[in-house]
């Protein structure tokens, strides 16, 4: 199983990027967004990689990040959700786009993605909505993949200082949802609470989005 790949970017297609893995070139199905994220032609980057194999053909599909990648996997276990389809998903709204639709079921949103109709839009929030809680959660705490790896350049480079973490949006998230799950609140109705509040107020720390999340799961009346 190819894992990651890191390499000399040689060329951009639609959508893949060919990669030059020390004399190895390697063609990387990549998503619209990861596309736009990528470095110039000749700079090195690094891809976390999916490899498919069928009986008449192998493919490997790139991510910037491990969290992308996970959500790739979880995608195309539903039926119908093809490795193409899952590329179209993530690049529409991207792994916490994707992440507050499924939460939410809004299933509109995932129809944003090209070749994504109604029905199966539908099917992907039913099947995924109780697997949402656990991938919000998920923090990442490495840098993204996409990033220079000093570890290997074609040629000597100073190394990188490690940079220092900082709360991201889904550290915020998953903490919102660990404090709510402490309240005695469900995964799903914390993750759904949690979706609602980050979508109203992308930049809210954690208290601001405990406290929204309470407000929504308040019971009305």
């Amino acid at each position: 199983m190819i894992g990651k790949l890191t390499g000399v970017l040689e060329m951009r297609g639609q959508d893949h990027v060919l990669l030059d893995v020390r004399g190895v070139g390697y063609i990387v199905y990549v998503s619209e967004r990861t596309l736009m994220q990528l470095p110039g032609r000749g700079e090195v980057t690094a891809l976390y990689t999916e490899l498919v194999v069928r009986e008449d053909l192998m493919q490997i599909f790139g991510f910037p990040t491990l969290i992308e990648k996970e959500w790739h996997r979880v995608l195309t276990s539903v039926q119908g959700v093809g490795a193409k389809a899952s590329l179209a998903i993530l690049g529409a709204l991207g792994p916490d786009g994707v992440a507050r639709a499924i939460a939410l079921g809004d299933s509109a949103a995932l129809r944003k993605a090209p070749g994504v109709g109604p029905k199966l839009a539908q099917r992907i929030a039913n099947e995924l909505k109780d697997k949402a809680p656990a991938l919000m959660s998920l923090v990442e705490t490495t840098p993204a993949a996409t990033s220079h790896d000093t570890d290997w350049t074609p040629a000597p480079e100073p190394a990188a200082t490690t940079p220092t973490p900082t709360l991201t949006p889904s550290t915020a998230t998953a903490d919102a949802m660990s404090a709510l799950a402490n309240l005695g609140y469900g995964p799903a109705d914390a993750a759904s609470a949690v979706a609602q509040a980050q979508a109203m107020a992308p930049e809210a720390d954690v208290s601001a989005l405990i406290r929204a999340a309470l407000r929504l799961l308040a019971p009305k009346g």
